[in-house]
């Protein structure tokens, strides 16, 4: 298989890309109050409000270009084999799966992408979807049925992509899903920003799209699954790495 390699800023472009919509009203926004510049108060609020974006666009290039996250090192900190049966699960913007099939390639690795357009409504999505192709083999689901055996996956990867799930219940349902999919040495390994002060930092109210870990750790225990490690593969993005209740040696 051809080696795959990201562009450079290929991250930061496909935020602005998949979510123009945003940019397009700061840039509204910041003509109105520059219209207005000789109110200080509103000269305070046009830098601010540019400052806000330009910090989001810098953090974001740092995570997602300039960071080892796509090199998925950061796997090794957590696990010296993924197993024979390797469960790689998206909302539906897949950037893993050709990279864990280059890093695995003795594991055998199934694609599933539990996007659904009327329950999860992130606009951006869907527009990365349509400029993405998938990955060859990938199997559309929904949360709450793998169509797998039980206990049949050594590894299963969810790369920023149960944040999706916006209902509590729906979010518990799907990890259940997951623990009975995993067989009881196996391991998962959620990646995901979270709503805390770092995050807030450089999103601003844009880290409310984030859970905090506390609703990390109670979705994980519903649903009969211990944290066994948290790894930071930056300050703004977190791995968690989960195994079924009990299974700690």
């Amino acid at each position: 298989m051809e080696k795959i390699e990201r562009k450079p800023f290929q991250g930061v472009l496909n935020i602005i890309r998949f979510n123009w919509h945003f940019y397009v009203i700061a840039a509204l926004l910041l003509g109105l109050l520059g219209y207005f510049s000789e109110y200080l108060l509103l000269q305070i609020a046009c830098w601010l409000l540019a400052g806000s974006v330009l910090l989001s666009l810098a953090a974001s290039w740092y995570i997602y270009d300039r960071s080892a996250l796509y090199s998925l090192h950061w796997l090794d900190d957590l696990i010296t084999s993924p197993g024979k049966q390797l469960m790689n699960i998206h909302a539906g913007f897949d950037e893993t799966s050709y990279l864990l099939s280059q890093k695995y390639p003795g594991s055998k690795l199934t694609v599933f992408d539990f996007y659904d357009p009327v329950k999860h409504t992130e606009v951006s999505i869907e527009r990365a979807r349509r400029v993405y192709a998938a990955y060859p083999g990938t199997q559309t689901i929904t949360t709450a049925n793998m169509p797998v055996a039980t206990a049949s996956a050594d590894m299963i990867l969810v790369f920023m992509a149960a944040h999706e799930i916006r209902d509590e219940v729906e979010r518990h349902i799907f990890f259940r899903e997951l623990r009975r999919s995993l067989q009881d040495q196996g391991r998962i390994i959620v990646v995901e920003h979270l709503r805390d002060i770092r995050n807030f930092m450089v999103y601003n109210l844009g880290f409310l799209h984030f859970f905090s870990r506390s609703t990390w750790q109670r979705t994980f225990l519903t649903a009969g699954l211990d944290m066994v490690s948290e790894v930071k593969i930056t300050p703004f993005l977190s791995a968690f790495l989960l195994e079924k209740n009990g299974m700690a040696s």
